[in-house]
């Protein structure tokens, strides 16, 4: 389809479904290819459009490799050491490129504050500001990371910090400033558990991070620039991607190829329940909103796009599945 193709057109594509979850949201994902692209689908798992980024793709092990807020959409392009962001149109329900911003280093996750697009890289986090204007195409702020080498997993926003996942066992915090701007250096939590194995994916709301520990098979509860509370993934093995719904926290367990459920309140993470969805594949990523669910699996030389119905009780119900046709496809966010 051309892309040109709307949100008016897919309103007429899910006009006769009766489901829970929002009609009017899109999922996208990017292929993560030497020409990457972003790939728009129904919660159906009909494929909408396909939009080039302007950059090449080639990451891995990462999440948060698409985020999005009200007005803008950012996906990073790891080969070209840059992120394209889209704007979108409310009113025709397109995504329009606005600008292709070049990062310090290639950039492997983003996360949007209220007035900034944060871009982690393999070696540093940067800010960049967001006006009337778009996204600033150069930074007003960043900070190396601890480690650097590589492992960088994902970045996410807390109230006046970002958390930062490395894999090669860190997780650290960086401070904003009253703009929003990265400032000062990036310092470790405190109370890390001793057999921290792997940080990969992270879900912020607040003041919290939820972070995994994926190798120690463990989430963990990171408040105020300490890990409050650990729990343990029980039968699943290596909860590595997670995502914030209500009270519910969903996380993807790559090995098992499996998706939990905890319930979290305070400084609670308990796990309701082991498994309430599986995959062919190992899942890389997961997201949700507008109640649905969004996770990217892949084996042998495809991908998935498994699309789910999220009720009020936290169950999943299938409502679509993609067979992509490449390994390499990366990142996922579920878009009103």
């Amino acid at each position: 389809m051309t892309r040109n193709f709307g949100f008016a057109a897919l309103l007429l594509v899910l006009a006769g479904t009766a489901q829970a979850y929002d009609r009017t949201a899109i999922i996208v994902t990017a292929s993560n290819t030497a020409s990457n692209q972003l790939l728009v689908y129904s919660p159906t798992g009909a494929l909408l459009k396909q939009i080039p980024t302007q950059g090449q793709g080639g990451v891995s092990g990462n999440a948060g490799g698409i985020a999005h807020n009200r007005d803008r959409l950012a996906v990073v392009n790891f080969g070209s050491g840059n992120v394209s962001v889209f704007t979108k149109n409310r009113e025709r329900g397109e995504l329009r490129l606005e600008r292709v911003v070049r990062a310090l280093a290639s950039p492997v996750s983003v996360a949007f504050g209220d007035s900034h697009l944060y871009i982690l890289t393999t070696t540093h986090v940067e800010s960049h500001a967001i006006d009337s204007d778009g996204v600033a195409a150069t930074a007003d702020g960043s900070a190396a990371l601890l480690i650097g080498d590589g492992s960088a997993a994902q970045v996410g926003v807390v109230t006046g910090q970002l958390i930062i996942s490395e894999k090669s066992n860190a997780i650290e915090s960086v401070n904003l400033n009253w703009a929003g701007a990265v400032v000062g250096a990036a310092t470790l939590v405190a109370n890390i558990p001793a057999n921290v194995n792997a940080p990969f994916g992270l879900a912020t709301r607040g003041n919290e991070a939820y972070v995994t520990i994926a190798h120690a098979n463990e989430i963990s509860l990171v408040r105020h620039d300490e890990v409050l509370t650990v729990q343990g993934s029980g039968t699943q093995h290596a909860p590595c991607w997670v995502t914030l719904d209500g009270p519910f926290l969903f996380s993807a367990n790559s090995p098992s190829q499996s998706v939990s459920r905890y319930a979290v309140y305070g400084q609670n993470i308990i796990q309701d329940a082991a498994v309430i969805a599986t995959f062919n594949g190992n899942p890389t990523d997961i997201a949700s909103g507008g109640g649905l669910a969004a996770v990217i699996d892949g084996n042998g030389t495809v991908s998935h796009l498994t699309i789910f119905n999220v009720d009020e009780d936290g169950n999943f119900g299938l409502t679509g599945v993609a067979t992509i046709n490449n390994i390499a496809t990366n990142g996922v966010a579920v878009i009103r």
